[in-house]
Parts: C-alpha cells; structure tokens; sequence
C-alpha cells in the first residue's frame, strides 16, 4: 500500500506521520506537493483543536506542485501540470507529500515564477481579489477613488496594494506600524503610508480626501470607530478578521455606509455555483506576474519541510511581526 507523508497536529504538537494515498476521482486532481505557505489562518485553525486527537490533522492551506493523477470529471487540468491553490478547510491540508483538491479552486502557477515564490501567493491574492472586486464591488467606474488598507504589510495587505493599483486603478492609502513595514508596502506600491492609530487625525494632517473604499486587515473592533470617522459617505468597508465583540451597527448609518465580509473558503465550503471564479482567479493573477504587473511576496523560506520547519514557522506566525509571506519547500 502507498502512503502519503504528512505533518499532522495531535493537538498538543505538530507530528509526522503516514496515511493510505487518496483516489483521484470525480473532479479532484492529486498534486505531489512542491512548497507551501503558512498563513494566520494555519494558527487559528490548530488553536481551536483541543486535546489529544485519536488521528493527527492535516494543516495548510497555500500549496504549489504537480498533478499527478486526475478524477474522471475532470476537465481543466491533466497529468505534469503545475498548479497551485489555496485549499479548502473541509479536508485534508498541504502539510504533505500529495493532497486532493477540487479542480474549481486551482490555478495554473505563474511561469516565472519557482515553486517555491508561487506557494506564496494563492489565498492571499483569493482574500484580496474578492476583498476587492467582488465584496467591495470595485470596478473600472471607480478609477481614481481612494482606497485606506489597514494592516497592509501582511500578506492580503500586500497583494491587495497590488491589486488596488494595478486592476483597480485606485489611490492607495495604507497603514504600517514600523518603519521596515511602511517601507514594504511602498514597494509594493502603497500612495500614501500612515500609522495604524488615530486615524481622524492623520487624514487631518495629510490632508486626504475621504476614503471610498477600506479593507481592515486589522480586528474591527480596534478600528471600527475610526473607519466611520474617516470614510466617505456611502462608503463601503469591508473586515476580514473576526471581531472580539459584538459590533455596534448603527454608527454605520449616518453615513449610509455599506459593510461585507470576506471569507476565502465559503465558495469551497458551500460549493457555490460561481465556485470556479477560485481557479479563474488565479489564473488571472498568473497572467498579471507574468506580465510583471503584480509581483511575488515571499519574504521567508525555510527548508525541508519537516515536523520542526512547520513548528518554527507557526511561532514566526503567531508572533504577529511577519512581513509578507513565509514558505516552506525541500528545494
């Protein structure tokens, strides 16, 4: 019997250990897995696990690799293609030598691109496209507007900076709290850098119109406050992070303003209809790195992965400093 390696959470500890090799079958591909990327999401889902797990779970969610074998409906992908994707929380993650994923939230990897940099990119350019374009609905009636990023020199920060500038055609104001933070997000291509604090007051200073758009990064309850302060009148915002208490609405409705969410996995969690706009994303974010219009966020990389490369890259993670992306690979 085959068996795939893995690095598994027992919930105490990550751990390696073997399982029986998955089928490929209906519209799943099997990838051999090259790189991967641990993202926030990694921590918060090993941190709700509690006690000892009779079988380990399997963690990741960005990955990059080779389709190995494909199910019968498949039609979008074939044998020695290179993929990439940003999972789906209902199974087994990246954190081994080959995964099954469902086709619809799979991408062709950037040509210039190494395995290694794509693994980097996946759910944080899904987050911030649908952040943006879908969520926020920015559309090319809105060239020229402005956009405030709160916590943009995170990995959805630095990707949505991107894609603020180079599909929305917007003013990008972002935020950062420490000088080497503000210095990436300029690279990245930020207008316009302020501090994560006191907001009001800072647009004061500079002087700046009001936002049209914001995507907070950051925990709303930090900043909902300051974000109705500051935005434009019918406005939207648009939180990743869950709130620590129960948000008080009405502050919205004064300015009439417009307030969604993003949740990178409800189209694989529901397999919604429009479940393939995953996969035709990052086929669009391929197109625009290898036109050089977006480019690679891979910070950190650590090498092999093993049981001691995962713990220490979710320590690096959940201390919260992390600038860009972190990667894994055995390169």
């Amino acid at each position: 019997m085959k068996t795939l390696k893995a690095i598994g959470y027992n919930g105490k500890e990550f751990v390696a250990f073997e399982k029986q090799i998955p089928e490929a079958t209906g519209r799943d591909l099997l990838v051999e897995i090259k790189a991967i990327s641990i993202n926030p999401i990694d921590s918060k889902v090993k941190h709700m696990v509690g006690g000892n797990l009779e079988k380990p779970l399997i963690l990741g969610f960005d990955a990059c690799g080779v389709v190995k074998s494909i199910g019968a409906e498949v039609s979008l992908f074939k044998p020695g293609d290179e993929v990439y994707y940003a999972g789906d929380m209902s199974r087994d993650g990246s954190n081994a030598n080959v995964q099954l994923i469902d086709e619809r939230i799979v991408g062709h990897k950037p040509n210039t691109l190494g395995f290694v940099e794509a693994a980097a990119m996946p759910l944080c350019t899904v987050t911030a496209w649908e952040s943006l374009f879908d969520r926020l609905g920015i559309n090319e009636l809105d060239a020229g507007k402005s956009i405030l990023l709160i916590g943009a020199a995170g990995g959805v920060g630095s990707i949505a900076i991107q894609l603020a500038k180079q599909v929305g055609k917007l003013t990008v104001i972002a935020t950062a709290s420490r000088g080497e933070s503000a210095d990436w997000c300029l690279k990245m291509g930020a207008d316009i850098i302020l501090e994560h604090g006191n907001l009001p007051t800072q647009f004061a200073q500079h002087n700046l119109s009001a936002p049209d758009f914001i995507l907070c990064m950051g925990v709303p309850d930090d900043y909902m406050t300051e974000m109705v302060a500051v935005i434009k009148p019918q406005g939207s915002i648009c939180l990743l992070a869950n709130a620590r208490e129960v948000l008080d609405i009405n502050q919205l409705k004064a300015k009439s303003i417009k307030l969604v969410w993003e949740m990178m996995f409800t189209r694989s969690k529901f397999e919604t209809d429009d479940m393939s706009e995953q996969g035709q994303i990052l086929n669009t974010l391929s197109g625009l790195v290898d036109d050089n219009k977006i480019s690679c966020i891979a910070t950190r990389q650590l090498s092999p992965i093993n049981v001691v490369n995962v713990t220490e890259a979710h320590n690096i993670i959940e201390a919260g400093s992390m600038i860009g992306k972190l990667t894994l690979s055995n390169e």
